[in-house]
């Protein structure tokens, strides 16, 4: 029965019965009204709406519960889908509700999956002319400067040698940006030679302490997983150095079912609400939607940020 007709006979019942109710019944109506009757209609009155709201309500409970989720619905959290309940019409419009989740997020995984590739072809030809380019001009001015600094007496050499010192310095963080850029480990080494080379450059430069776990019998992932987790964990460390002020950070892997899971816990300040939407954290999320991992961030035992990313080893519905 289609739901006007499911509401008409509803409240048409409730009509008949109440007419059929007063013809039976001894109540008499007087005019002009008296106290007692107009008791008696109210109670019946309060009665029939209380009958039809319990009526109706079981009726649209389903449509509530579609508009609470489609309020509420996150394509960065995918997954959640209503219960086909109710008559045909609403059970249709659930139906139809989830048919379009599912191709929303098997659209916006795609879309993002080739923005997302897009983004790192970028980075690695970005990172290859700050290599090849910008590091060998600034290789030839450290040379040049070098040349002219042993043509000068020595009393005269310390400013060039300042500035040899400036440039090789630019020099250094040229190289490391590259490297960041385009992860060159990851390719020929693998996923925990790259983590750790990342934890030991950050280590140096920022002098935050960062306790390595990696477990022993890793599973094998395929490459395009493996740099999500190591973009994840770039970004974790990132954020525990700029914003949480961390002193001390955790970076573990260890096997789960049939899946691979990266904890990046810190003991700085924890998120703010704007921390908690901001750039960062939601590119994570795109990136773990693309290869359908799960990402959880909450606050650590430590009062910090604890990241979790559980990437899964199988085949990717």
């Amino acid at each position: 029965m289609s739901l006007f007709w499911r509401v008409f006979v509803i409240n048409a019942g409730l009509l008949v019965a109440a007419a059929i109710a007063l013809a039976l019944s001894p109540a008499t109506v007087s005019a002009p009204i008296d106290l007692v009757e107009a008791g008696i209609l109210a109670a019946g009155l309060l009665l029939l709406l209380g009958a039809d709201y319990l009526l109706l309500r079981r009726t649209f409970g389903s449509l509530e519960r579609l508009s609470r989720t489609m309020r509420s619905v996150d394509l960065l959290r995918p997954g959640r889908r209503l219960p086909v309940t109710g008559g045909a019409e609403v059970a249709g419009l659930v139906t139809s509700f989830n048919e379009m989740l599912d191709r929303l997020e098997t659209e916006r995984r795609e879309s993002n999956a080739r923005a997302l590739a897009a983004q790192e072809g970028e980075r690695a030809r970005v990172a290859a002319e700050l290599h090849d380019e910008v590091g060998q001009a600034m290789t030839g001015v450290l040379l040049l400067l070098e040349r002219v600094s042993n043509g000068l007496p020595p009393e005269s050499r310390g400013a060039l040698v300042d500035a040899q010192e400036a440039v090789r310095a630019s020099l250094d963080d040229v190289r490391r940006i590259a490297r960041e850029l385009r992860p060159e480990l990851l390719e020929h080494l693998g996923l925990v030679s790259a983590l750790k080379a990342l934890a030991d450059g950050l280590s140096q430069r920022t002098g935050l302490e960062i306790e390595r776990r990696f477990a022993p019998g890793l599973p094998d992932l395929p490459a395009d997983r493996e740099l999500v987790v190591f973009r994840v964990a770039q970004e974790s460390l990132t954020n525990a150095v700029r914003h949480a002020g961390a002193s001390k950070v955790l970076l573990s892997l260890e096997p789960g079912r049939e899946s691979l899971v990266l904890r990046v816990v810190d003991d700085g300040r924890g998120l703010n609400g704007s921390q908690a939407d901001g750039g960062g954290l939601r590119g994570m999320r795109e990136r773990a939607v693309i290869v359908g991992a799960a990402l959880a961030v909450k606050r650590s035992e430590a009062g910090g940020v604890e990241v979790r990313l559980e990437v899964p080893t199988g085949a990717v519905a």
